[in-house]
């Protein structure tokens, strides 16, 4: 009877132990399948049209060089949108978007650039000299047509005398 008291403590243990690997090795298995899947990644076949959708902003017909993508995030997607158009045309897509105050230079405090727009192959526009930004929070405005969008934010880039860059970032 001695021998069989002894033996438990060490099989219990023993058992212990394997349950221990066993569920380790399967959460292994399990937080790598979770690691991916809360990992941020560009959203493949989302382009312009998907994120254009989701900010309702319509893409100007005369738009060149238009380029969109869509970065999938464990919170908060962002959406991205860049075209080419006129400065006029620049102008209402911002005031479009409702902002409290008009488009304006930042000229303090300038956020670290993000690599969003690199994805796109563009330039970020916060490191742009002589871009210019707004930025609303669409239900804070009570724009009932982006009430999926909790914040906005509209760059404008004055390439040359004729042509502006306009980057759009939303989730």
């Amino acid at each position: 009877m001695n021998n069989g008291s002894a033996l438990r403590p060490r099989l219990l243990a023993a058992l212990g132990a394997a349950l221990l690997l066993t569920s380790c090795s399967s959460a292994g298995e399990d937080d790598h399948r979770t690691t991916d899947e809360r990992a941020s990644h560009w959203g493949k076949d989302m382009g312009a049209p998907e994120a254009s959708a989701f900010m309702k902003v319509a893409v100007p017909e005369s738009a060149t060089e238009v380029k969109g993508a869509v970065q999938i995030n464990p919170q908060e997607d962002i959406y991205l949108l860049s075209f080419v158009t006129d400065e006029r045309t620049a102008v209402r897509v911002a005031e479009d978007l409702r902002p409290e105050k008009p488009l304006r230079t930042r000229n303090q405090d300038l956020p670290a650039p993000t690599e969003l727009f690199g994805h796109l192959g563009l330039v970020e526009p916060q490191s742009e000299k002589g871009v210019r930004w707004a930025g609303v929070c669409p239900p804070c405005v009570g724009d009932s047509r982006r009430s999926e969008v909790q914040w906005i934010e509209i760059h404008v880039l004055e390439l040359d005398a004729g042509t502006t860059r306009v980057y759009v970032q939303a989730f």
